[in-house]
Parts: C-alpha cells; structure tokens; sequence
C-alpha cells in the first residue's frame, strides 16, 4: 500500500473505529477480492463491533492499494460519507503491479499519445467520479495479457464518454497495458456510408503515423475496411486500445470485431453479446451525488460551493444529479447567474426544451437525448414504452404488472423489458426475485411531458378491472402488492371518481388493504384523494376508524375487520356496513358481538400508533407538527406522519436502548441518546448519521435537547455520569443528571438532579443561574427521590418538576411554590409537559394514565385513557393543538388538544366505609340473606343487610382471594387465599368445616361444578387440581401449563374443566380422567405479547357447552371441540378481570381496567 494512503489510515483509525460497522463494508470487500471468507470469518469472531472495526483496520494496513480503494468505496456505497471524504485525497491509482507507484496521467508524453489517438481532452468543468474510475481502470488492466471488450453503458446524459477518456489518461495504462497507443472514434447512430467513412478515416490516421510505404488506397467497402483495420490493430499497433464512443447498433459492432483490445460507450448493454472474445462491464451510474453536482455548478458560476443558493442543491436534487443535466444548467448560469430559480421552475415543471445549451454534446438539450434513445426502438415497442409514463416515481414495478397492462403473457413481457434495459431505458432491480424494474426521474419526467397521462391511467384501471372481474389480489406477492398500493392512485389520476369512490369507501377494501399494506397507506389516500372524494363525513368516518385501530392492524395474526369496526358509532357508515357483513356471516355460522353501549364512551386519541417491539421511551413532536419521532427498547429511532402514521424513516440508532430524541429548529436534525453512552445526530430528510459524540459521557445518556432559535444551534445531553455536555460548556458537578430543557432564545438551561433540586444556568456563560430545593416537599422519607424531568410553562415564569407522586410548580423568580399535584401513592408521574401555547399541564403516570390540568384554575381538565402500561413521556406540539403520549405498551398516541379539554368525565355513584384492611372480594347469599367481605389481612367478614350483624371468620393467613357458594348446600361457603389453602365455611355459625392444604403456591381461582360433585382449584404453582366436594380429596392434579394458572370453569354438564394461564393459554380436561383434551389455539398477537394480550382472566361455557369466551387483555371466543379461536374483541384498556354472560350465551359484560363499561351481544 503507497505510503500516504497506510499514512491516512492511520491518522484517522480513531474515527474508523468508533463508527463503521463491518459486517456491511466487508460485504463490498469479499465482491471486490481483496478479502477472503477465512479473513472475514476472523474478523466476525471478535467479541464487539469495535474490536471487529479494529481486527479490519488492522488487516487493511497488511494489504495493497485495491484494498485502500475497495475500502473506500464500500464506506461510500454504506453512506459513511463523513468518513470517505476523509480518505478520499489519499485515494491511490490502481497500477498492474501493487509495489509501484502510480503518477498522474498528466505527463506528456501522455498528452502527447492521447492526442495522437484523438481522445478528447477534459471538459472546462469536470468533476472526478474516483470510484467508477478505478473500476473502469480495473477492467482495462485485465486487457493487458489478452484482447477483449470493456463495455461502459449507462443511460443519456450520465457522463460516459467523459469517464472512458478520464481512464486512459494515466500514464501506468498506457506504458503497462496500451504502449502500442490509444485511438478513438466516435461512432454514434451510423448508416453503412457513414460508418465506412469513419474506419477510412481511422486507418488513414493509423497508415500516416508509420512510414509513406505504409499508405494505400482507403478500403471500399465495410468487409475490406474490416480487414485492413484487423491488420493494422494486431500487426502494426499490437497492444493498443481502441475506443468506440456511442455505440448504437450491434451490427456496427460486428465490424470491429477483429481480436483487439476496445473500450466502448454505449446505452445498449446487451451489444457485445454479439460479438468474440472476453467481455467485462462497468455500469455508470445515472447521477453524481449531491456534493459533485454542486461542485459542478460551482465551477461553472466560479462561486465557492458553500456559497451557492439554496436553488442550487434543489436543482441537483430535482435531476437526481444527471451530470447532463447539471451541465447544461450550469453553463447557462455562466452567462446568466441570476436565473437559478428560473432554471429551477424549468426543471420542476419539465420544460427541459427551454433547459438547452450548445456544448460538445451530441445533443444539446435534455428532450433531444431521451428522444433519442426511444427512437431506435420498433414501432410498436414504442407505444408500449409510452405504456411507463403511468409510473410513480422511484417505484419498481414486477413484470405481471405489465402483462395485464398490456395483455401480453409474462414470458414476452419479460422480453420486451430486457430490451428496454439493456438500452438504458429501463433499471432493473435483479436483487429481488421476479426482477423489478423501474424509470430513472428525467426518463419519468421525460414521458409524462410527451403523453397524456389520464388516458393511460385510464387504461391501467380497465385492464386491472378486466384481469380482477371476480375478487381483488390477495396473495402478497410484488405484483398484489403494487395494485393495492396504487389503484387509487391510477384511479385518481384517470379522474374515475366513482370507482374511487366505491372503492375507498368499501369495507372490504379496507381489510384488503390494511392486511396487506398496513393502515397508513390507507390514511394517507383518505388525506391525499379527500377532495375527490367529496364527501367529508363518510371520509373522517373511514380515516378515524383506521386512526383509532391501526395498531390492531398492524398486529399478527391479522384481527377481522368486521369485527373492529362492529366498534365504530352508530351513525358511521364504517358499522353500517360491518353490521351488514356480520349478519350475512353470522347467517353462516360465523360469531360476531356488537357494542351496544358504546355511544357512551368518546374516544379521545386522534391517532394510535405501534412503532415499535418493546417499550417506548420517547415521543416528540417535529417543530412543524408534521412528524413524530419515537424511540426505545428496540435501539431504533422511527419517523411517522402525525397525520396518517405513515413510517417515513427507520433507522438501527444505537447497539443499546434509545433513551430520548429531539428535532433541531428547523427540523433537519435529529439527535439521539442511548444506554450505549453515545449521542448521535442525523439527517431527517436522508436517515444519513452525520455525527457521534461518543466520549462526552461514561454512562448512559438519558435526555438530549436541541436550542429552540435557529441562531446558535446547541445541543444539551445530560447522563447518569454526573455531567451535563453543552458542548463547549464545562461539566457540573457530581449529581446525577436525569433530564436537561431550554427556555426561550437559549437564555436558560434547566437540568434535574438526584438531590431533589433544580438548577438553572445562563447558557451564554455556562454559569449557574439559581437553584430551586425541593426537598421540604418530602419530609414523610428519608431516601433520595429522583427528580424526573422539568418544564418551563409558556410565559418563562414558572418551572414544573416531577418527583414520585408529584408535580410542583415553582416561580422561576422568587422559587416559591405555587402548586402542588399529587397522585395516589400507588401510581408515580413518570413525565409532565408545559403546553407552550396556553395554560395546560400535561402529566404522564404509571398508573397508565395521561392528565390534563389547567394551572391557572389549579383544576384537572380531563384524564386521557388508552394506554395500557406505564406512560413514559407526553408532549404538546409546538402549535398546542395536540398531545403526543408514548408508553410501554409499545403505542404512541395522538389526542387533539380540544378533544381532551372537552373530554370525558365523571362522577363516583357509591362509596363504602373505609375499612382497616382492603376489600378484595365479595359474595352475596340469599339464603340466609348475607354478603361476605374477604379483606386483604385474610378475615372473611359476614353481614346480614337485614339485621345489620355481622361476625368476622378468621383462618387465613393472607389476602382472601375469592369465595364460591356450595351448590348442594347454600349455607357453605367456600374460600381461597394466597396462603394455598381453601377453608369451608358455615355461614350462619360461622364454624370452619374443612381446611385443605390445596397448593404449594397462592390459590388463584376456584369453580365449583355446576352438578355440585367437584370443584376446582388452580395456583400460581403451574398446577390445576380437582377436588371431590364429599371426601375433600384431590382427584386429579393436572400438569402442563408453563405459567401460573390463573382461572377455571366447569362446563355446564360438568364432563370439562378449561384452564387459562399468565402466558395466555387455555386448555381443556376430562373431569373423569384428568386427561388433557385440546390446547386452544396458540396462535398470538405478535412475538412480543402473550397469547391472550395478558393473562386468562376468567371462563366461561356456553349452555350447550360447544362454545367458551374468555377473557385476558382482550375477550375471545372459542370453538370446544377444534380448540380454535372463532373471534376476538380489542377493548380500549387491557387487564379484564371479569366477564359476565347471559344463559343463552348472547349478551357479554366487562370492565377494562381504565373504567370502560362493554355489554356486547351476539350479531344474529
């Protein structure tokens, strides 16, 4: 390796190390050759990432300029651009031989042989492309020992005349490989007469450079011009190489096919398949990147790129860096550099033949060059290319699509599209299987301004409508996938409003496409088409249902539709048709159950969203309010629309949790901190890392926050390690920091510590400002309490605090406490939020819930129910008019502000007298007529609501789980604890009867057959166990469940016993022989959930004992017999404790554990 580059290396191993990941680079290097499995399989051994990047780095040094080099574009194609501009200035000139060194092609007796063979000299602008450089280079050292063919093909305009004279202008390809010279011709779209022409003239050109002896006649005609240029390459200039630039045809191609070394140009990859000898390729890609593309207009207007126009970058980016296209706009800009937003309104509205320029180019404009390439095409190849213009950008599309588009069999379509790309008119993406092919954006823009786009959209949805007569596609493969992604989108284009119409507007479309795609895609054509729907009740009635429910359809297996939206109001023309359905289907035999009170609960979430598998730990709003971010136990960082939840970004953030993010002012930024230690900033837009602060802290750090003013961007971190980072700020002291917040126009910094105080610091100086002690505010303990986060209200002049049960609100100036809210003891504020447009507080708990309390009127406004888990972080958008809330159980949730404030509420209708220990649980026994308390401290209390006496039966040693009432013999009582015992009781003496010793661990449920031979007892031992109510023996124990077993019901005949346990599963027994008879179907919500979404909190059979509902974190229904599931209904909360049914198994009620009510009855 040349010494600069192993000197590069070297002086930025540092950085390498901290950032590659080289799983992915080695991946780049094993395709190049210069590293083998064994290398790579020594290298994936070591124990980290780190210690991985430092094994490559290591093993780089040891190697030669083409590792160097393969290396440097495998960080180029992982988009570590940072660390490739590093490399790039010691980038070495690949030579035949690694030891020697490679000079610069400008000697000249380089010029001088470049000349001679009228290589055409550098353009005035030019940019190096040093990676397609190097692999066209490559390519011509394997020309060194043999004659063969390099063939450079891309489409128009892509620079690959440029970059084939670019590769012979260097002096070791010329002495190594071509000392005999370099000639070039330029060929283009040629008749015979012409192209006889130009050999004369090249062997006219060969003849004169040897002696006047050597000259003859020119050749008259192709077969003899053929011969004598064969004679002249391999007698008189062995190894030499010849250039055919714009190479069209094949049969021009053919005449040169003379066992030589040649270099061609061409769009039309599949020429030399016509002719003899070794063959390689070189693809050029269709556009430079960015930074090349604003250094070509940079030269062009002599500016430095820094100082272009913010057009200039929009200009690179609308042609997707076209090296033509940039070219033409920049020498334009030459003469007139005030029309950057001109040639910019051009582009985008693809007048490309006001966007024209004489130039060494053979065309002088954008529209001449496509045109070209499409005129070489048959007739009737050509109306089907005119088919593309329907085409979404960026999209690929599989090769069935077209066939029914153009109703040809797939095998001829498959044909047609291999002709298009080997003419670079079509990419082909061949990772996938079948191939997709899709247009490069000029091609697109190219076609659209050429053809009238409505009637071909109009075409796409007939033919799709002919193929599709009877049922849409279903199967998920790429051709399903791209009509239902886009068939309202062709719809609208064509102006088919009806279609699109009945179409949006069909429930059955909407499981189709929900199922298959997902929910956003969904929301986002309600959002994209509503004005040519026009209807906008029917519209907010579809979008809100797939709002609400759209992380249920994202789960798998998929939830039935029909029954989601059998939850829908009344009114909505979402449960219209979902009551139609169910009916017809509950005809057949199918179970459906309708929410009958649902009318009564208003749903406050405007949107629902599962980005994640794991807890969330942070939500926030973009400064727009167009985006949310979200982060947690996954390591990922996600991008979503706030209105569809449509993902935009994903990116694998960090080898650890991702703790916090937050967007910068202006939305282009997001940083990033995790348990990793490091802090990291990305590019929205691109999902590119452009920086890692990965030694600022030496634990993980738990908050980042941006500056809110664009005119000095900071970034505050704080972390477990004591310190707070500004940047350049110095560190703070030895506290615990847990939460960092800015206040107006970076005057103030606000930051919690573990010593329950709040300090403030001038962000200008770094110096502490005040601190607030909160410390008083706890006097009932002695132990540190972590102060959780801190906001500022809207106004600047009050500071919130969060710490255990708490939320105080302080004034900034004289650090008074003006509020104080506290919650139970059992629930504790995990984070509050200032609205910063109004007077609200929002407070995150525990408890799974989210309040709203106006400061000013020191009053809740409203409690924001939904999630099902501890509630990590909430925030208002920048606006105020929504409120984002993220939790554990893997949702983030949007609430319309106002919705909130005029939310539900409620009152309690009946309170008992507080006793000295909690009631768990109660039984009511007519005869006599008395109500048994079991209590928390493990007495069982009876009351007579007649005489009003009662009598307190002591026994057991902890919490009363539960009773049940002997059948046989109303005046027993049966109890359970937690203490594994059961007790039987008589309820008029209050005597003890019996005392078993039931189970190892707590006693969980107990049922008592309905003939009154048994009953049941089931334990947090994994155990269930039959009992003989007569001899108080056990009968059987039945063994299997993985989890405790948490409930159980006989069924009404009293032959089965089903069991549910904390991981989900029910199974069913034979009463009489203990044997396991079926395992309800294991099928879960997804690989994070149990089976149940919770635990099997109760059973029940119906009359006829065939079917069985229970319930866990949502109610299911099942078949007996087949163990399979028939339905299943998502309540709002979670944790169902109970359910109660009917005789004739129709109507169903519960209680979620956020206080929602649910009587559903069976669609008949």
């Amino acid at each position: 390796m040349e010494e600069g580059a192993r000197s590069c290396l070297l002086r930025f191993r540092h950085r390498l190390e901290q950032d590659i990941k080289p799983s992915y680079l080695m991946d780049h290097m094993i395709s190049d050759g210069v590293i083998n499995v064994d290398e790579e399989e020594r290298i994936r051994t070591q124990p980290t990432r780190k210690d991985q990047a430092v094994a490559l780095l290591e093993l780089l040094l040891r190697k030669d300029n083409r590792a160097y080099i393969s290396f440097y574009n495998a960080l180029v194609k992982e988009t570590y651009d940072d660390l490739a501009n590093l490399l790039y200035d010691d980038l070495p000139q690949i030579s035949a031989n690694a030891h020697k060194s490679s000079s610069d092609g400008w000697t000249p007796h380089v010029q001088m042989v470049l000349s001679e063979g009228g290589v055409p000299q550098r353009p005035v602008v030019f940019v190096s492309r040093p990676e397609l450089l190097n692999r066209v280079r490559e390519r011509l050292y394997r020309l060194q020992k043999e004659p063969g063919w390099v063939t450079v093909f891309g489409m128009a305009g892509s620079g690959k005349s440029v970059l084939a004279a670019e590769a012979v202008r260097h002096q070791g390809i010329i002495e190594e490989c071509f000392p005999g010279g370099v000639h070039w011709l330029s060929i283009g779209q040629l008749d015979k007469p012409d192209l006889l022409v130009k050999i004369q003239s090249l062997c006219f050109r060969l003849e004169q450079s040897l002696d006047s002896q050597s000259l003859h006649r020119p050749p008259n005609s192709l077969d003899e011009a053929k011969e004598r240029l064969r004679f002249l390459m391999l007698r008189r200039y062995p190894r030499s190489l010849l250039i055919l630039d714009d190479i069209w045809d094949s049969t021009v191609l053919k005449v040169f096919d003379i066992q030589c070394r040649i270099l061609l140009t061409t769009r039309n990859r599949s020429l030399t398949d016509s002719v003899s000898g070794a063959k390689y390729e070189v693809e050029v890609a269709s556009g430079l990147d960015e930074n090349k593309g604003l250094e070509i207009l940079a030269l062009y207007t002599k500016t430095n790129p820094q100082g272009l126009p913010e057009e200039a970058r929009s200009i690179v980016r609308e042609c997707k860096g076209s090296p033509l296209v940039v070219s033409l706009i920049g020498a334009l800009l030459k003469e007139k550099p005030n029309r950057w937003r001109y040639y910019l309104c051009q582009l985008q509205q693809k007048q490309f033949k006001r966007i024209r320029k004489s130039s060494s180019y053979d065309y002088d404009a954008l529209d001449q060059a496509m045109a070209a390439s499409i005129e070489v095409l048959p007739d009737e190849h050509q109306e089907l290319y005119k088919d593309l213009t329907v085409l979404e950008k960026d999209i690929k599309i599989p090769a069935k699509v077209l066939s029914i588009l153009w109703d040809l069999e797939p095998e001829e379509v498959e044909d047609i599209l291999e002709e298009f790309v080997n003419k670079s008119l079509l990419f082909v993406d061949s990772h996938n299987k079948p191939y997709l092919y899709y247009l490069h954006d000029l091609q697109l823009d190219f076609l659209v301004e050429q053809n009238r786009t409505q009637d071909l959209h109009t075409k796409v949805v007939r033919q799709y409508q002919q193929h599709y007569r009877d049922d849409p596609p279903t199967s998920g493969d790429e051709e399903c996938l791209y009509w239902i992604r886009f068939l309202t989108y062709h719809m609208a284009r064509a102006n088919l409003s009806q279609e699109l119409y009945s179409l949006m507007f069909s429930l059955d479309w909407v499981s189709i496409k929900a199922q298959i795609m997902g929910p956003a895609h969904l929301i986002n054509d309600y959002v994209e088409y509503g004005p040519i729907l026009d209807k906008e009740v029917m519209r907010s009635q579809f979008q809100e249902f797939l709002s609400l429910n759209g992380h249920q359809l994202e789960q798998r297996p998929f939830p039935d539709v029909v029954q989601l939206a059998l939850s829908q109001p009344p009114t909505s023309e979402v449960y219209r048709q979902a009551l139609l359905q169910a009916q017809d289907r509950a005809s057949k035999g199918k179970l459906y159950v309708d929410w009958l009170n649902k009318s009564s609960v208003e749903s406050l979430s405007r949107l629902v969203i599962h980005p994640h598998q794991g807890s969330i730990y942070s939500a926030c709003f973009s400064q727009d309010g167009a985006k949310i971010a979200t982060c947690g136990a996954s390591k990922t960082l996600k991008v979503f629309k706030s209105t569809s939840g449509e993902k935009l970004t994903e990116i694998q953030a960090h080898d650890d949790e991702v703790l916090c993010c937050a967007f910068s002012p202006d939305d282009r930024l997001l940083a990033t901190c995790s348990s990793d230690r490091k802090v990291k900033v990305w590019n929205v837009e691109r999902a590119m890392l452009l920086r890692v602060f990965a030694e600022e802290h030496e634990e993980q750090v738990n908050h980042c926050q941006f500056t809110n003013t664009r005119r000095q961007l900071l970034l505050a971190t704080c972390s477990n390690d004591k310190f707070l980072n500004v940047k350049v700020c110095e560190s703070l002291g030895a506290l615990c920091l847990t939460y960092c917040y800015f206040y107006g126009c970076c005057i103030r910094l606000c930051f919690c510590v573990l010593l329950l105080c709040m300090q403030l610091f001038q962000v200008s100086s770094a110096n502490e400002w005040k601190t607030i002690n909160v410390s008083s505010m706890f006097t009932e303990s002695d132990e540190e309490v972590l102060v959780k986060c801190s906001t500022w209200t809207a106004d600047g002049k009050r500071i919130i605090c969060a710490a255990r049960n708490a939320v105080l609100v302080f004034d900034v100036e004289t650090s008074d406490m003006l509020l104080e809210i506290r919650t139970s003891r059992l629930s504790m504020v995990q984070y509050c939020h200032a609205c910063p447009t109004s007077n609200l507080l929002a407070i995150a708990f525990s408890n799974y819930a989210v309040e709203l309390w106006d400061l000013e009127a020191n009053k809740k406004m409203a409690d924001c129910s939904g999630h099902l888990s501890w509630v990590q972080r909430v925030q208002f958008s920048p606006d105020g008019s929504q409120l984002l809330s993220c939790s554990d159980d893997q949702t983030v949730r949007v609430r319309l502000n106002k919705c909130v404030r005029d939310g539900m509420t409620g009152s309690v209708l009946f309170q008992s007298e507080e006793m000295s220990s909690r009631i768990r649980c109660t039984c009511m026994c007519r005869q006599p007529s008395v109500v048994a308390l079991g209590q928390e401290n493990g007495t069982v209390q009876v009351w007579s609501w007649q005489s009003g006496e009662g009598r307190v039966l002591k026994g057991h040693k902890e919490q009363v789980r539960c009773f049940s009432l002997l059948s046989h013999s109303p005046a027993r009582l049966l109890s359970w604890s937690f203490d594994g015992t059961v007790k039987v009781w008589d309820v008029e003496s209050g005597e003890k009867l019996q005392d078993i010793e039931a189970h190892r661990g707590a006693i969980l449920s107990c049922h008592v057959s309905p003939d009154g031979c048994f009953f049941a007892t089931t334990s947090a031992d994994k155990t269930a166990k039959l009992w003989h109510c007569e001899s108080w023996q056990c009968v059987h124990t039945l063994s299997g469940h993985q989890d405790c077993v948490r409930s159980c019901r006989f069924s009404w005949d009293s032959r089965r016993l089903a069991t549910g346990d904390d991981n989900g599963e029910i199974r069913l027994w034979s009463v009489k022989e203990g044997a396991l008879l079926k395992i309800c179907s294991r099928d879960g919500k997804d690989g994070m959930d149990s089976l149940h979404g919770g635990w099997v909190t109760d059973l029940h059979f119906s009359s006829d004992n065939s079917l069985l509902v229970s319930t866990g974190g949502y109610i299911k229904w099942w078949d007996v017999e087949k163990g399979k599931a028939l339905q299943t209904f998502y309540p709002t909360g979670s944790a169902l404790k109970k359910i109660h049914v009917s005789c004739d198994f129709s109507t169903f009620v519960t209680i979620d554990n956020i206080g929602i009510l649910y009587i559903l009855q069976r669609v008949v």
